[in-house]
């Protein structure tokens, strides 16, 4: 019985610590002067992290998690109950498809999200499309996938919600510009009407992708390549709106956010202020690797070149 009781009180104790391990490395309220990668060997750690949404009352997380190779991608949640966050889950509804992207709509309720799960029981597609899961009485109800006037034939990536419902997505298509534009597709009498590429100060000859929009669709961040400005593998930019309600040319929010590797996946924490974003950085060794141990310790550190989420201050980005 003793021993009983003594595993008990261990486990007890084991599972204390690390849930205030968790609180520690989730601190949505924490508004870093300096960029750091977000949820060190929790959220961010070997394998590929990408795609971060926060629900408006910060109170739900949740990410997009693949395997090395991208075979598999899963959409990860993780809950806060009072001043505790919980373990980290798939979603319910993930886990049988590849699922990317989340996005919180302005209640908390809805979560928009991509998918190349089939658009109805007997459909064949395996395109990426945008669905969204809506969160009823704490439980989250089954996937359902915008209709065709937004979800076309071919891929619609990285959906991002203003407060009308104004819906922007990333998409190839024939009244596009470039190789990858962003859509946006305005949301009016409970229905999305027909997609329509932004223009010229944000759509260009080359890839532009994973947009996020804020609430009030004032500010816009997304992500291009093959820009003459750019630092290399894909950088972040970002438009605004002028007096007339036009997107001005958008420009590189530079070198305190961008690197020579892959920058996208932008999202903003509005009431906490934080800006997150994924990228592909990673650290290479000083030294000759000498040893398969040394290797092995290599591919499994967090800077390995897969995907990380990073953090910062709204207030340290250079939006003029």
């Amino acid at each position: 019985m003793k021993t009983h009781l003594l595993y008990l009180l261990v486990l007890i104790i084991f599972s204390y610590s690390c849930k205030t391990e968790n609180n520690a490395v989730l601190d949505l309220e924490l508004n870093p002067d300096q960029l750091e990668v977000f949820g060190v060997d929790y959220i961010s750690t070997a394998l590929n992290e990408r795609d971060i949404a926060i629900s408006p009352d910060g109170n739900h997380l949740v990410y997009t998690l693949g395997d090395y190779k991208q075979t598999i991608r899963t959409l990860v949640g993780i809950k806060k109950k009072g001043k505790v966050w919980g373990d980290k889950e798939i979603l319910p509804f993930s886990g049988n498809y590849n699922d990317i992207e989340p996005f919180f709509a302005d209640d908390g309720n809805k979560l928009f999200f991509v998918s190349n799960r089939p658009m109805g029981e007997v459909s064949t597609r395996t395109d990426y499309n945008i669905w969204y899961a809506e969160l009823v009485n704490g439980k989250w109800n089954n996937p359902i996938a915008l209709d065709t006037l937004v979800n076309g034939p071919d891929d619609e990536f990285y959906p991002s919600v203003s407060s009308n419902g104004n819906l922007y997505f990333t998409a190839t298509r024939t009244d596009g510009i470039g190789r990858e534009d962003i859509f946006v597709s305005t949301f009016s009498k409970g229905k999305y009407r027909a997609p329509m590429p932004l223009d010229s100060t944000v759509n260009t000859k080359a890839y532009e992708f994973n947009a996020f929009i804020s609430p009030d669709e004032e500010l816009l961040i997304f992500s291009s390549y093959g820009r003459a400005d750019g630092l290399g593998g894909g950088d972040l930019y970002y438009s605004k709106k002028d007096k007339t309600g036009k997107w001005k040319k958008a420009e590189n929010l530079g070198e305190v956010i961008n690197s020579d590797k892959l920058d996208y996946c932008p999202f903003i924490d509005i009431p906490r202020n934080n800006f997150y974003f994924t990228s592909d950085r990673a650290k290479s060794p000083e030294d000759r690797i000498k040893t398969v141990p040394e290797l092995t310790n290599e591919a499994n550190k967090i800077l390995n070149g897969m995907g990380n989420i990073y953090r910062i201050n709204v207030d340290k980005l250079n939006l003029n």
